[in-house]
């Protein structure tokens, strides 16, 4: 069984000087999950290529991060990552979209990644995405012309999560409206900043990057053991 793993390749900010890019925990915390159970994963991004790390989240006294980061086979990963043709979604059982706020700028509107997710989701497959990755998911369409999200229940980042986080000036958009605009039943956590993942069917999100590793166990669950 194979993973496809979506990380973002932007990194910049309209006006803040710090980078952004991928949140390194939610890679990770889900990759430890699947390489444990011995699941072949791959790593796409929508231009290919080096994944930037988003510098807030480059802790490396985090043991799964440092484990990670001293690992040749996903510094391979990470700075080799395929583009979206090289993709046959026939391959993956599961896509999973990792966040970080640069998702949100070249995740939202990728076609070849929607296209991607919609396969393995139509051939039986699972989607999952957690925080900001679940940008990935808004403008999924299936065959039948409906959003992949629409009466689905959905999480991920917050409203008040981004309020808290003092980058409501920075982003495009708030994930929380855009889900509800999109028809989805967004659900989350009372409490900002803790684990919280939400299941419908064959779509299993997080909230934010403290959920990672629970997407992973619960989709390893939902394809090993039904």
């Amino acid at each position: 069984m194979k993973v496809l793993i979506v990380c973002t390749n932007h990194d910049t900010y309209p006006t803040k000087s710090g980078k952004t890019g991928l949140w390194l925990s939610e890679l990770t915390h889900f990759y430890d999950v699947m390489v444990r159970r011995k699941v072949l994963v791959d790593i796409v991004s929508p231009v290919g290529g080096k994944i930037p790390i988003d510098e807030r989240s480059f802790d490396l006294k985090e043991e799964t991060n440092h484990k990670y980061w001293e690992d040749s086979v996903f510094q391979s990963k990470i700075s080799n990552s395929l583009t979206p043709d090289q993709i046959d979604a026939r391959d993956y059982r599961l896509i999973y979209f990792a966040g970080g706020h640069g998702a949100m700028w070249d995740l939202t509107d990728n076609l070849a990644l929607q296209e991607i997710t919609k396969r393995v989701y139509e051939n039986g497959g699972t989607v999952t995405a957690v925080c900001h990755g679940v940008c990935g998911l808004l403008n999924v369409k299936l065959s039948d012309d409906s959003l992949l999200v629409q009466d689905k229940y959905i999480t991920g980042f917050s409203n008040m999560e981004e309020a808290l986080n003092s980058f409501v000036s920075e982003v495009p958009f708030y994930l929380e409206d855009k889900l509800k605009e999109q028809g989805a039943h967004y659900t989350k956590s009372m409490i900002p900043f803790i684990e919280f993942i939400e299941l419908d069917e064959r779509i299993i999100t997080g909230q934010n990057p403290h959920s990672a590793r629970k997407v992973a166990s619960k989709a390893l669950e939902e394809l090993f053991e039904k």
